[in-house]
């Protein structure tokens, strides 16, 4: 009889356990087939939306010319007409000001979005810089063009009020000639740094385009850009390459050159103010640019870069040698011996020098270095001027 009892109480506890084992996995089922019913909703959303997007009609692009006072809009549809079109509910009105992108719907041409700013492909691959690392500090042997440069350009930035007391209206810009590599870039990327402005860097070749209207266009949108980011320095570098004079009979690639440089002189000179946008341009042959771009009010001051004295080419090698490990250099006898070279050769001086040094793997340079850099950089300049058959 005990037996018994002890086989029926076994019995009972293994068939409990059972159940127990049972109620577990089908708990951790359930638990199983709530998360891949949540999965399966999520992705169930997310294809539902994906449909919605493809079903929806597609927006016409355009831009706004005018707010009405009636709640109504003009805008220029990107299909050709000028639109007079309602303006959603959703929209908020603060950010509704000519000039911006919206998007209309298809079918009642409602203003249903803003579209954020877009930019040509060849505006934005441009050189912008919000803070370039340069100063005045790094300039050697341009005092005379530093403070002219900066009268013009970086007081009506950095002191607007001035020019507000006096009554007059501040300089939009400057222009820079003089021979290669005598630090006309370097003298505009340190005005930037200077008063804390973002510097766009564009050679003007960039403004051609083999399509007629695209050189201008992309003038017409630096120009938004800098205004956007004001303020603002615009480098305009080899102006030359739209600014030569203008012939009565040409290619119509002439014509494309000279509607863009038609432009850029409204840009300069038009009726929307440039306010905190500065305008530096540089080139190297003066006599090629055509008389409207010199003429006051639209280059207010034009400055000469020339090629250093002296003085200036040992300021030049001071401030280029700054970082370097001297060891017996006498800087004065090499700014002596480099007469005729531009700033931007003292420094390929001060570079073959280093290399020179590395190559006897010494741990400073020497005065013997210098003048073997010097010596290098003369003969590569004569080869050049044999190869061109002109005076550099």
């Amino acid at each position: 009889m005990i037996i018994n009892l002890s086989l029926s109480d076994t019995n009972k506890r293994s068939n409990q356990e059972d159940e127990e084992e049972d109620i577990s996995y089908l708990k951790e089922r359930i638990r199983y087939l709530t998360q891949m019913k949540i999965s399966l909703e999520r992705d169930l959303e997310y294809y539902r939306q994906e449909m919605t997007k493809l079903l929806e009609p597609p927006y016409i692009e355009a831009m706004l010319l005018e707010v009405l006072n009636d709640g109504r809009a003009i805008v220029k549809s990107s299909t050709g007409p000028n639109l007079v079109v309602k303006i959603s509910n959703n929209i908020d009105n603060t950010k509704l000001r000519p000039g911006i992108s919206v998007a209309l719907n298809n079918k009642g041409s409602t203003i249903v979005e803003v579209l954020p700013n877009i930019y040509d492909p060849f505006v934005e691959a441009m050189e912008i810089e919000d803070n370039p690392g340069f100063t005045f500090k790094d300039v050697g042997g341009l005092q005379n063009q530093i403070r002219e440069i900066y009268e013009v350009v970086g007081l009506p930035i950095v002191k607007p009020e001035l020019f507000k007391s006096l009554g007059i209206d501040p300089p939009k810009g400057v222009l820079l000639y003089g021979p290669p590599g005598t630090g006309k870039t370097l003298l505009a990327r340190s005005l930037a740094g200077e008063v804390k402005a973002t510097f766009i860097r564009v050679v003007a070749s960039q403004f051609v385009n083999k399509f007629i209207g695209e050189g201008a266009r992309i003038v017409r949108e630096v120009f938004k850009l800098a205004r956007e980011k004001k303020p603002t320095i615009i480098f305009i570098d080899e102006l030359d390459a739209i600014g030569s004079r203008r012939i009565e009979m040409g290619t119509s690639g002439d014509r494309e050159v000279q509607r863009t440089m038609l432009q850029l002189l409204a840009e300069i000179d038009g009726f929307d103010p440039l306010d905190s946008v500065k305008i530096i341009a540089a080139t190297n042959r003066i006599d090629l640019l055509d008389p409207a771009l010199l003429r006051p009010g639209r280059f207010d001051r034009i400055i000469e870069v020339p090629l250093p004295d002296k003085g200036a080419r040992l300021e030049i090698l001071k401030i280029h040698t700054k970082n370097m490990k001297l060891k017996d250099v006498n800087l004065d006898y090499i700014a002596q011996i480099t007469e005729g070279l531009s700033g931007a050769e003292l420094k390929a001086i001060t570079t073959e020098a280093g290399f020179f040094a590395i190559r006897e793997k010494a741990d400073y340079v020497y005065q013997d270095h210098f003048i073997k850099a010097v010596e290098k950089v003369k003969k590569r300049l004569e080869e050049k001027k044999q190869i061109l058959g002109i005076h550099i």
